[in-house]
Formats: C-alpha cells, sequence, structure tokens
C-alpha cells in the first residue's frame, strides 16, 4: 500500500465519473450523532463507491484503489441541506438504541436526535487517474470501467440514502485530464457577461492540468502547492477499524467559456451523450 500522499500522475489512462443526485453526503468529520458533509465528494467515498461496484468486502485490501488520483470539477457546488432525525421515541426499553456499555436507553433518554448534512442539488465530474505507462494501474481502471457499468453492489453518493441520479461512468479515456476541462458543465450559464470560476480540486497539484491560456487571468496561481489537508485517504472500511490517513489538498479555479455550460436534465444530458459520441472512441458509460 502507498504509505505516503505521493501519486505522481501525468495524462496517463483514467476514468470519468459523473457524480450528480438530489442529495449526496461526503462525511468530513462525522462522528456519532453528528454527520456532516464535505463540500465536494472525498477520496473515500469515491473509493468506497468503486469498492462497492466491484464488490469489495469492508475488510478487504485497498490497496490497489488508493493507488489512483482523484481530480474533481464542481460543476453545481449544491447547497447545505441539514435533516435532524430522531431515533428510539415512542419505543419500549428494548426497543431503544444500545448505550457503548451495551445497555439499553430508559426513560427521557430513550430519544436521540441527530444531525446529518446532505449536499443539495450539486453535480460533480471526477477524473481518476493512474501513474502513467503503470499497468497494475491501468488493469485497475479497465476493471474499475467495467465494474461501474454493472456494479456488484448498490452505488451511492457517500450515503446509502443518496442514490445518483443517472448513470456514474462517462467513459474510460487516455486523456482525462483534458476532457475534464471540455466536458460540459452541469449548469446553467451565468446571467452576468463576467465569466465565472469553476473549482478543480485534487490530491495531486493541479499545474499538471492542459490548461489553455485563455481559461486563467495573469494573477490565478496554478495550484502547484497545497491549500491544505484533509484526512480522508482510507486506510480501511472495516466496520469495526474503520481508518483514515491525511492527504494534501490542491484547488485551482479556471474561467470556462459560456458556451460549456449545458444547462440542467436532459439538455445537459444531450450534450453530454454527443461530445462522449464525438471525443471518445468507445465510450464505456451509459449515457451512449
Amino acid at each position: 500500500m502507498t504509505t505516503d500522499n505521493t501519486r505522481k500522475t501525468t495524462t496517463g489512462p483514467g476514468l470519468l465519473l459523473r457524480l450528480s443526485g438530489p442529495l449526496q453526503s461526503w462525511g468530513e468529520h462525522s462522528h456519532y450523532n453528528d454527520r456532516d458533509t464535505a463540500r465536494f465528494p472525498t477520496r473515500s467515498g469515491v473509493i468506497g463507491l468503486l469498492a462497492a461496484a466491484l464488490g469489495r468486502r469492508r475488510g478487504e485490501p485497498l490497496d490497489d484503489l488508493v493507488r489512483l488520483s482523484l481530480t474533481v470539477r464542481a460543476d453545481r457546488p449544491g447547497v447545505v441541506l441539514t435533516d435532524f432525525h430522531t431515533v428510539g421515541g415512542g419505543l419500549p426499553p428494548s426497543g431503544t438504541v444500545t448505550t457503548a456499555e451495551g445497555k439499553k436507553r430508559s426513560g427521557g433518554t430513550g430519544t436521540l436526535v441527530t444531525r446529518r448534512d446532505y449536499l443539495a442539488d450539486a453535480a460533480f465530474t471526477v477524473a481518476i487517474t493512474g501513474m502513467d505507462n503503470n499497468t497494475q494501474d491501468a488493469e485497475t481502471l479497465s476493471r474499475c470501467a467495467r465494474a461501474l457499468h454493472s456494479p456488484q453492489w448498490p452505488l451511492y453518493l457517500g450515503r446509502r440514502s443518496c442514490p445518483p441520479e443517472g448513470p456514474v461512468l462517462l467513459g474510460l479515456t487516455d486523456d482525462p485530464l483534458r476532457h475534464l476541462i471540455s466536458l460540459p458543465l452541469a449548469a446553467n450559464a451565468p446571467k452576468s457577461r463576467s465569466r465565472v470560476g469553476v473549482e478543480f480540486l485534487s490530491d495531486q497539484p493541479l499545474d499538471r492540468l492542459p490548461v489553455p491560456a485563455e481559461l486563467t487571468t495573469p494573477d490565478s496561481h496554478d495550484a502547484s502547492h497545497p491549500s491544505g489537508k484533509v484526512k480522508d485517504d482510507p486506510l480501511t472500511f472495516h466496520t469495526r477499524q474503520r481508518a483514515y490517513r491525511e492527504r494534501d489538498l490542491y484547488r485551482r479555479t479556471l474561467l470556462l467559456p459560456a458556451t460549456q455550460y449545458a444547462g440542467l436534465g436532459t439538455d445537459h444530458l444531450t450534450r453530454l451523450a454527443d461530445y462522449l459520441r464525438d471525443h471518445f472512441d468507445c465510450p464505456e458509460g451509459g449515457l451512449t
């Protein structure tokens, strides 16, 4: 298993995914009754999605998947929605929540209130890449593409209550980062004439993005240095031994042209299907 945060990638083969749905939830600091969400798909969430497609059980090794790199384009960042749940209310003591000591709550302590955060109306396009000219990574990506096309277990966007809207897999391509920049955006065009920045997030320096000069501004940075750290790199998904390590987070904003905004719903799906037919020799996804 990789022992540091270095996953050197170039423009080798990669998967392109579409993560869109009414609700998403990518836990970042979730703990017991307080379940938060990051504002973007996390490494642990996307690797978990791949593991589900492959039919991996929670205790199985993740060595081949954690070698891969994740770059996210935030088409629609969405808004945070907080939902409150009550658990155990109106039930006899035998039916209430079990405590850490294995006992049952009684009386007024039998009802627990939990807070769960979601991203509502968000859409992301994701590139998953490996190391260039690495046969092992290429085989892993190909295996993941087949699994996403016909997953062993249901796929969800961070939490089981958040199924994806439409197909997840767009395709397996030799130039994933270039397509990540140029794929139609799942958003309406800005109303003002000024271009609005679209954020890219990655576990690798974003100066490797093949960015045309007209998509940047003179004072924009190339994200060759991390903007911070997040603890979302999974070591194991074992139910009783879940463990994650910290990794660097890189952010970069590009000014994508208004013509790239494809709208919502069927308007976006139609533009997306046309793009895949025009640019992919053999699309793997479910849009074509």
